[in-house]
């Protein structure tokens, strides 16, 4: 195989194992529900991968930093979530992502101009994350419409989540440094998610899908908090790891409770 085929076959792996997770639940959230969906669609697939790739070039040290920078900037998407969620409850499709990208993106942009801590940036995680959870209580529940699939739906489906990452990911290829910064943590998979969603099953039951990706999102704080502290100790394969599990077993918790919460009603 030529040094050239070998040099995109990190991309294109990149690219199908996001496009088939967000895919699956795409499906998974029209006929399981808001929450199952939710939780597949977040499983770390970018944001994991992302840092396993940093770790290759770059020594321990820097890790952690991009770690201590990736919890602060995922306070801004538990932000984003609830924005979208409100707004696609009675906004288009346009509308409701284009403001809630807008503050998403504002909130990058501030939060690049103060010095974090892992303190500050951990209680900034543990303020914005429970609040979104109380503030989208009410739209994390909908009805989903049952809906037949024609035979070009998935991969149509597949194709846009791939143009849209290769889009950014190309797109961060020629940006300057600070804005190639943002492009890499930004939040693509709840993105492709929305765009496939709300023109299928309509803006209140997206909104419930990605409001409940707030739960998945919570445990990424504490995962991204772990790789900050465990990697300059531990080294790389352990904290990463760790790092990688923690969002796995708090997406299973969180699942096993709402399922025996919801036994419990009926």
């Amino acid at each position: 195989m030529s040094t050239y085929l070998l040099s995109w076959l990190p991309l294109a792996a990149k690219l199908m194992v996001t496009a088939g997770i967000v895919v699956t639940a795409s499906v998974i959230a029209e006929r399981a529900g808001a929450l199952t969906g939710a939780l597949v669609a977040t499983l770390p697939v970018t944001i994991w991968p992302a840092y396993l790739f940093l770790s290759l070039d770059h020594d321990t040290a820097y890790i952690a930093e991009a770690a201590l920078s990736g919890l602060v900037i995922n306070a801004a998407t538990g932000l984003f979530l609830l924005v979208y969620a409100k707004l696609a409850q009675k906004r288009g499709l346009f509308v409701s992502l284009a403001v809630a990208a807008a503050c998403w993106i504002s909130l990058a942009v501030f939060a690049r101009t103060i010095g974090w801590t892992l303190t500050t940036a951990g209680l900034l995680n543990l303020l914005v994350y429970p609040a979104c959870l109380w503030l989208g209580r009410a739209m994390r529940t909908a009805e989903m419409p049952q809906l037949r699939h024609a035979w070009y739906d998935l991969p149509m489906r597949t194709i846009l989540v791939c143009a849209l990452m290769a889009t950014i990911l190309e797109a961060s290829n020629w940006a300057k440094p600070f804005f190639t910064g943002f492009l890499a943590v930004y939040p693509i998979s709840s993105t492709s998610l929305i765009l496939i969603l709300q023109p299928r099953i309509g803006g209140r039951a997206s909104a419930a899908v990605i409001a409940n990706s707030v739960w998945s999102l919570f445990g990424i704080s504490f995962s991204l908090a772990a790789l900050h502290l465990t990697i300059v100790p531990f080294g790389a394969t352990l904290s990463l790891a760790v790092a990688l599990a923690i969002p796995l077993l708090w997406n299973l918790a969180v699942w096993v409770v709402h399922r025996r919460s919801a036994f419990a009603v009926n």
